[in-house]
């Protein structure tokens, strides 16, 4: 399968409902449509999550995001900016967004992944995507595709072939007030 088909393999799933793995820029990830209650139901169920914990949304580009972004102030909205594409999510107004993606926050944790293939399954799929890291809670994260394909190609609609942009993990979770929820790993 190329990267181009893989591409639009992964978005047609996607629009379907279905739950793909596929790689990010440290860890594979597992993704579907934030609005299709079902599909992130069985992300949940895949990982043994609870919804309370909320889920990460990554976007092809800031545009993704623009109704979050648009409730910001401009010096923090700037800063959000400049920091993607990169290894950072941000934790941004949730208002636009369903209850299942937020958990038990107000807020949604955004990303415009430095992973170029990750970026362009977003945009083919033409919004947000749910993208969690591909484990089981509290299992070790899967780094590759031979990986993705022995723990999970029976409980994925599809495993887009690829591979991590060469970070250790995930990435930096930050509050808007600047609080680093999470460190990211290099």
């Amino acid at each position: 399968m190329t990267v181009e088909a893989g591409v639009a393999d992964a978005a047609l799933c996607l629009q379907s409902g279905g739950v793909i793995a596929h790689a990010t820029e440290g860890v594979w990830g597992l993704a579907c449509d934030p609005n299709n209650t079902r599909a992130v139901e069985r992300i949940l169920a895949i990982k043994g999550r609870e919804s309370a914990k909320g889920m990460l949304l990554i976007g092809a580009c800031a545009a993704a995001f623009e109704e979050a972004l648009t409730a910001l102030e401009e010096p923090v909205r700037a800063q959000v900016l400049a920091s993607w594409p990169g290894h950072v999510t941000w934790l941004l107004p949730g208002a636009a967004y369903p209850q299942t993606i937020k958990g038990e926050h107000s807020t949604v944790a955004c990303r415009v992944p430095d992973h170029q293939q990750a970026r362009q399954i977003a945009a083919a799929f033409g919004g947000p995507m749910v993208s969690t890291s591909l484990n089981r809670a509290g299992a070790v994260l899967v780094r590759s595709f031979a990986q993705a394909t022995d723990q999970f190609v029976g409980e994925v609609d599809l495993v887009v072939p690829g591979h991590t942009s060469g970070y250790t993990g995930a990435s930096a979770i930050i509050n808007l007030d600047g609080t680093v929820v999470r460190e990211a790993s290099s």
